[in-house]
């Protein structure tokens, strides 16, 4: 055990820190229950390259045994994690399981943290304009008061997709793993990403995307006991995709990935699966997962230089790509 000094979320607007008074749960103690999180990932490991090798971001603990929730890409292929608590005392901590559908990431500590467990709620029984609190690690100077903005489907360029994820603003500043701490003190989400939105009236807006909590409990047995949940990997293919203008548009691809092995190419533009039209990236992912597992040949139609084409891509459990964790 050692100790570190504390931070605080860098930027945060002295009005929207939250008001101890304003809420029906012991403020103070939801906020204790957030740590900081600092992961080292070597520099072979296959998401060096686009997360970086030193990662900082939150966590929060959720049982009286040290299990702490996270987001994932804080920790994946990390190989050293250190979590600190509110009084600055840190101790390390392992990967204990990681998911690539939802995003969540689950960290042991390997020792004792001064740090109470914040009970789990639902995002189910938040709504839209529900008054919430996002916490960082560093108690109510690193916590603003934001509101719900929206909840929807939100579809990532990396083949990431939640039927419902939620969206906050103002937004934290520093939001990688922070709680969504519900009206009642529960944990209701998990801070994944910083977003410009537009609201329906066409307004934009400066906010975060949060992960829901519902999504963790079908999940948690399994990796608490496997490190990741037991069912079929879906298809991935390796490429980092973007709506423009209404088509779907390949902006990068994994080295040495499906797609990067298949020829597709950065510029080209996905029409179709299979001869299934596609215009959305959550169409372009839902119908390639609808083919089967990781594994199934994936039949892009693609458009390049004006030219139709098709590119058989042979997906793969994209887990495999990933250096496994060092178990301290």
């Amino acid at each position: 055990m050692r100790h570190m000094s504390q931070f605080s979320a860098p930027g945060i607007d002295l009005k929207l820190l939250p008001d101890p008074a304003a809420y029906d749960f012991d403020l103070e103690n939801a906020l204790n229950g957030v740590v900081a999180l600092q992961s080292q990932v070597p520099d072979s490991a296959y998401t060096a390259g686009i997360l970086g090798t030193e990662r900082t971001g939150h966590g929060v603990v959720i049982d009286e045994d040290g299990l702490i929730l996270t987001i994932g890409y804080l920790v994946v292929e990390s190989e050293t994690i250190w979590l600190i608590d509110h009084s600055g005392v840190a101790v390390p901590g392992h990967v204990a399981g990681y998911d690539h559908e939802t995003g969540f990431g689950l960290v042991q500590a390997l020792g004792r943290l001064n740090a109470p467990p914040l009970p789990i709620g639902s995002a189910s029984q938040i709504a839209v304009g529900d008054s919430v609190v996002f916490a960082g690690h560093g108690g109510r100077a690193s916590a603003i008061a934001t509101n719900v903005e929206e909840k929807r489907e939100f579809a990532g360029y990396w083949e990431y997709l939640l039927d419902e994820a939620l969206f906050t603003s103002p937004a934290h500043p520093f939001w990688g793993g922070g709680a969504l701490i519900g009206p009642d003190g529960s944990l209701c989400g998990i801070g994944s990403l910083y977003v410009q939105e537009n609201r329906a009236s066409g307004q934009t807006y400066d906010g975060n995307m949060i992960v829901p909590i519902d999504l963790l409990g079908p999940i948690l047995n399994d990796l608490r006991q496997f490190g990741s949940p037991q069912r079929a990997a879906r298809p991935w293919i390796g490429a980092l995709t973007a709506e423009s203008d209404g088509r779907i548009v390949v902006v990068g691809l994994w080295d040495n990935g499906p797609a990067d092995s298949a020829g597709l190419k950065p510029g080209d533009l996905i029409v179709g699966v299979a001869k299934q039209s596609v215009l959305t990236l959550p169409e372009l992912f839902r119908t390639m997962w609808s083919l089967g597992k990781a594994g199934t040949e994936v039949p892009l139609n693609v458009l390049r230089a004006g030219q139709l084409m098709d590119i058989m891509i042979q997906s793969e459990d994209r887990s495999t790509y990933y250096q496994t964790p060092r178990v301290h």
